[in-house]
């Protein structure tokens, strides 16, 4: 499934004491399977941005388009685009409400008429995809730790069957372990799912580890886009809205100025593993 959007544009309160231009003319491509990041400020836009790709916003004026369609003037209802199109907002463990895991996973496909084998497959593959194992199928959401609860919410989407997940900030407010959980499991139903993800995060070091391509929104507009090496190389540009830029980058930038023999290092290195690499070579350390 590929998203395009056109020339979006989305005004809060228009024609009011309250307009707000949230998102202004931002055209951009997410291709099928692709892993991306949308990055930038509270108030950037990218919350507004995401919720055009499954129709729970109409924009103002610009087109939403999924495979070559406008979904506000297709034939195809909106109902089944954001079947399409799994969007999970911040913090959609406080959405859990029933008694057992397994039961609020299932509460999606089960409204969607299937047959009960069709409904527990779902489920035990959204549990499965999500690292959640059958000891855990009948605990009350109230018995599972921070990250538990978030993959047991993101689960939920997955057993919609959805060609497209959207993730709203999903590492926010857990901590450390549960951070690191959440994220791993994203990348690995990715990997083995071969579904869209398009990941918003503030943090930097997380879109850059983890996206193929990265989107970064300021002041409701696309202000640059392109791998995670094209868009963390330009330090100075980020750091002019206000942007940090990964770690490792920094890092590496800094030293670059106290040691000539770093700016040697390729810009657009931002990882750990990636860094260590580089610092071999110019040290010749191996052997």
């Amino acid at each position: 499934m590929k998203i395009e959007l056109k020339n979006l544009k989305h005004i809060y309160n228009e024609n009011s004491v309250f307009e707000k231009v949230a998102v202004n003319d931002v055209t951009l491509e997410i291709n099928s399977g692709e892993m991306v990041a949308l990055i930038g400020h509270t108030g950037s836009g990218k919350s507004t941005l995401i919720q055009h790709m499954n129709g729970l916003l109409k924009p103002t004026s610009g087109k939403v388009v999924i495979d070559s369609e406008d979904i506000h003037t297709s034939k195809n209802s909106l109902r089944e685009i954001r079947r399409r199109v799994g969007l999970v907002f911040q913090y959609p463990e406080h959405q859990l409400f029933e008694r057992t895991i397994y039961k609020d996973v299932a509460f999606g496909p089960t409204r969607m008429a299937l047959s009960q084998e069709e409904i527990d497959q779902r489920t035990t593959d959204a549990l499965t995809s999500v690292g959640l194992g059958k000891e855990l199928y009948e605990k009350s959401p109230f018995e599972l730790s921070g990250g538990q609860k978030r993959r047991a919410a993101i689960a939920g989407v997955l057993a919609m069957r959805p060609e497209v997940l959207i993730l709203d900030e999903p590492a926010a407010g857990l901590d450390p372990r549960g951070r690191d959980e959440i994220l791993s499991q994203i990348k690995h139903m990715h990997t083995t799912l071969g579904i869209t993800v398009v990941l918003v995060s503030h943090s930097m070091d997380d879109a850059a580890r983890l996206s193929e391509r990265v989107f970064v929104m300021n002041q409701g507009q696309l202000f640059c886009e392109g791998s995670p090496s094209q868009v963390f190389s330009q330090v100075e540009r980020l750091e002019s809205i206000g942007l940090d830029v990964p770690q490792i980058s920094k890092l590496i930038l800094q030293l670059s100025k106290k040691d000539k023999k770093w700016c040697n290092i390729p810009s657009g290195i931002f990882t750990v593993e990636a860094a260590t690499e580089e610092i071999i070579k110019i040290y010749n350390l191996k052997g």
